[in-house]
């Protein structure tokens, strides 16, 4: 068992999962998603962004969430069924993921809220990659 009453299988199966399903979930978008972006009529991108915002939170909260607490877990003295280092390169790549998101995407998306900026749009498309390799190199390490 390990902090939080799981067994450390169990908690490592849950991250397992999780990050993958946010590597094919960071991919998807990176590469079919924010490039449409462009293609959507300017009158109607407003209702358009709203809509992606919300429904992308629907899938990818969980995960994340998952993956951060998990990450968190599995970092913790006691647990043995992952080398330390991988674990704390894990959480390390996990933060960098939330700052990215929180600091510089959730911004842009803010500015695209309010109608296409030609400008923000190529910055969320090339910002974005910063956290498709975290993921891609979190899904490699789980």
């Amino acid at each position: 068992m390990i902090a939080g009453g799981l067994p450390a299988q169990v908690t490592v199966w849950l991250h397992l999962a999780a990050t993958l399903v946010m590597v094919g979930v960071i991919w998807y978008v990176q590469l079919v998603h924010y490039p449409l972006m462009a293609r959507v009529a300017t009158a109607s991108f407003p209702e358009f962004h709203h809509e992606h915002t919300r429904r992308t939170a629907w899938v990818v909260i969980g995960p994340m969430l998952v993956e951060a607490a998990t990450a968190g877990l599995l970092v913790m003295p006691g647990v043995e069924t992952v080398p330390r280092t991988l674990a704390a390169v894990g959480l390390l790549l996990v933060l960098a993921i939330w700052v990215s998101t929180f600091a510089v995407q959730v911004p842009l998306h803010g500015r695209l809220a309010r109608g296409f900026d030609a400008i923000a749009h190529r910055r969320l498309v090339s910002t974005n990659w910063v956290r498709t390799a975290c993921w891609s190199v979190r899904g490699v390490l789980a």
